[in-house]
C-alpha cells in the first residue's frame, strides 16, 4: 500500500465517496480477470470473508472482498451512513468508521479542541490498525474542508496526530476553501484557524476552490448542452457525470464538483497504481517542489476535463492540453500561475504519451512562464502508461506558484471584517482550551505566510538574491 486517505468532515466524505466509486471503476476497466494484483493492492485490501478478514491479503489472488485503505471520519452521521447505504457499502466496515451524532457547530474550536480530545485514542488506534495493513506507507491523505467544524477542526486536528504518531510518512492535504458568497458565517475564522495547522503541520497542500468547481462544472454543462460539442462530449464522462455507477441514486448537486476533486486524487495517484516510463511516488511531488517548508501550497489543474468520443485524438489536441493546463480555466483555484512566479511544477501525465512529447511541450511553453531564478529547471515530470477510462491521455499539472496569494489575502480580509467586530467569538471562546490568542496566533501566521509571497514576488524577473532566500528558508 502506498497512502492512506483520511476523509474528514461532510464534504471530505463526499468527495471521498466519489473517489472510490471512481477508482473501483477505473480498476474495473484495466483489471478485466478479476485477480488481485499490484495495482488494487494500493488502495484496497482483499479479503477471505470466510476466514474472518483478518489474515494477509490474499495476493494475485482472485478477488474475495475488496475493503478499502481508508478512514472515514465525520461528526454527523449522515454523509458516512449514505456511503454504508449506497453502492459502496462493501467496500467500508465499522472498524473504518469514526461518527458523532451532533457535529459540530461549524465550529472549529468544536472539532479540535472538544471532538480532537474525545475521539484522539480512537482515531490512533484505527490508525496504527490501518497502518499494519500496508507494507510500504509512503504517505497519508486528508481530504477536507476549511469552512465547516468538523473538517477544518478536527481535520487539522487528525494532521497533527499523524505527524506524532508517524513523523517520517508524508502528510498531504486536499483542502476545500469556501466561496466569498459561503453560507456558513464562520467560515473565515474556521478557515483562518485551520490555515495555521496545515502552515506548520502539512508537507503538501492542495488547495481548491468551491467557485472555481462550479464554474468549471457550469462550463462542461454549457459544452454538452450547446450541441456545438454535442457530438464529441460524451454525456457518461468520469469528471461529469456518475453515470455507469452501480446502482445510481439521484445525482446530488455537488457531485460534479465533487468527481472534479476525485479526478485530481486518482491522476495524482495513478503512478504508484499503475506501471509507467516515468513514475512519480508521492513523496518525490513533497521533495521536488516545496524548496521552502512553509511555502507548500500547490495549485493544479486537470485536462482534459470532458470526455472525447474520438479516442484517438491527433497531438495537436496532445499539445493542446498542455497549454489548457497553464490556462485560468482549467485550475482548482481562481489563479492565473502564468502571470505570477512559478517555484517548481509537475506535470503528472496519463497515456499514450512519450517522453519526447513532454519534452517537446516543457519547452514550447516554457518561455511564457516565470521561474525564480535559482530554479530555472524546476520541472518534475511523471508518466503513466494506463489512460482514465473513456480518455486516450490526460494531465495533472501542479504549480508551485506565488498566485495563491490572492486566495490567502481575501481569506484573510473576511477573517478581519468578522474579527474587528468581534462577532461569534464567544462561541468559539466558550470552548475549553480556546483562547483570544488563538485566533490573533492564526491571523499572524497567515500574514507571515502572504508577506513570504510578497518578498518572492519582488524577486521576479530580477537577479538572483541569496539573503531573501536564506531569510525566507529559515
Amino acid at each position: 500500500a502506498v497512502s492512506l486517505p483520511f476523509a474528514v468532515g461532510q464534504c471530505g466524505n463526499q468527495v471521498g465517496c466519489r473517489f472510490w466509486d471512481l477508482a473501483l471503476r477505473e480498476h474495473a476497466a484495466v483489471n478485466k480477470k478479476g485477480i488481485y494484483d499490484e495495482a488494487l493492492s494500493s488502495f484496497f485490501r482483499n479479503i477471505d470473508t470466510r476466514s474472518g478478514g483478518n489474515g494477509p491479503d490474499i495476493y494475485k489472488g482472485k478477488i474475495c472482498s475488496l475493503k478499502a485503505r481508508a478512514l472515514l471520519i465525520d461528526m454527523e452521521e449522515g454523509v458516512v451512513n449514505e456511503i454504508l447505504q449506497g453502492p459502496l457499502r462493501d467496500v467500508f466496515d465499522s472498524k473504518q468508521l469514526i461518527t458523532d451524532v451532533s457535529g459540530s457547530g461549524n465550529n472549529w474550536a468544536v472539532g479540535h479542541k472538544v471532538y480532537g480530545c474525545q475521539y484522539r485514542e480512537n482515531i490512533v488506534e484505527k490508525l496504527r490498525k490501518a497502518a499494519e495493513h500496508c507494507d510500504c506507507l509512503q504517505c497519508f491523505f486528508i481530504i477536507h474542508s476549511m469552512g465547516g467544524g468538523t473538517g477544518s477542526g478536527l481535520g487539522t486536528f487528525v494532521l497533527n496526530l499523524l505527524e506524532e504518531e508517524f513523523p517520517e510518512v508524508y502528510r498531504f492535504v486536499t483542502s476545500v476553501y469556501p466561496s466569498g458568497e459561503d453560507d456558513v458565517i464562520t467560515s473565515p475564522y474556521n478557515s483562518v484557524l485551520a490555515m495555521k495547522e496545515l502552515n506548520e503541520h502539512a508537507d503538501c497542500v492542495l488547495p481548491i476552490e468551491n467557485e472555481s468547481l462550479f464554474e468549471i462544472v457550469n462550463k462542461i454543462h454549457q459544452m454538452t448542452n450547446s450541441g456545438k460539442l454535442g457530438s464529441t462530449v460524451k454525456q457518461n464522462s468520469l469528471v461529469t457525470s456518475s453515470a455507469g455507477s452501480a446502482k445510481t441514486l439521484q445525482e446530488k448537486p455537488f457531485d460534479a464538483m465533487n468527481n472534479i476533486v476525485a479526478n485530481l486524487l486518482l491522476n495524482l495517484t495513478s503512478s504508484a497504481r499503475f506501471e509507467g516510463s516515468l513514475n512519480m511516488d508521492l513523496n518525490e511531488i513533497s521533495m521536488n517542489l516545496v524548496p521552502f517548508p512553509r511555502l507548500h501550497y500547490l495549485v493544479s489543474s486537470l485536462t482534459p476535463l470532458y470526455t472525447l468520443a474520438d479516442v484517438n485524438v491527433p497531438s495537436r489536441r496532445l499539445d493542446q492540453m498542455f497549454s489548457d493546463a497553464f490556462s485560468r480555466d482549467h485550475q482548482l483555484i481562481q489563479a492565473d500561475p502564468k502571470h505570477s512566479l512559478y517555484l517548481a511544477c509537475a506535470l503528472l501525465v496519463r497515456g499514450n504519451v512519450q517522453v519526447s512529447d513532454l519534452r517537446r511541450n516543457i519547452e514550447r511553453l516554457k518561455p511564457s512562464l516565470h521561474f525564480v531564478s535559482w530554479n530555472q529547471e524546476g520541472w518534475k515530470t511523471g508518466l503513466c502508461s494506463v489512460p482514465p477510462v473513456g480518455h486516450s491521455h490526460s494531465l495533472l499539472a501542479l504549480a508551485n506558484n506565488t498566485c495563491v496569494k490572492p486566495t490567502f489575502i481575501e481569506l484573510k480580509d473576511r477573517f478581519m471584517k468578522l474579527y474587528k467586530k468581534k462577532a461569534h467569538l464567544h462561541h468559539y471562546l466558550q470552548i475549553d482550551g480556546m483562547e483570544q490568542s488563538c485566533f490573533s496566533e492564526a491571523i499572524s501566521s497567515l500574514s507571515d505566510l502572504i508577506e513570504e509571497y510578497n518578498e518572492l514576488d519582488a524577486t521576479k524577473g530580477g537577479p538572483r538574491i541569496d539573503p531573501q532566500r536564506l531569510k525566507i528558508a529559515v
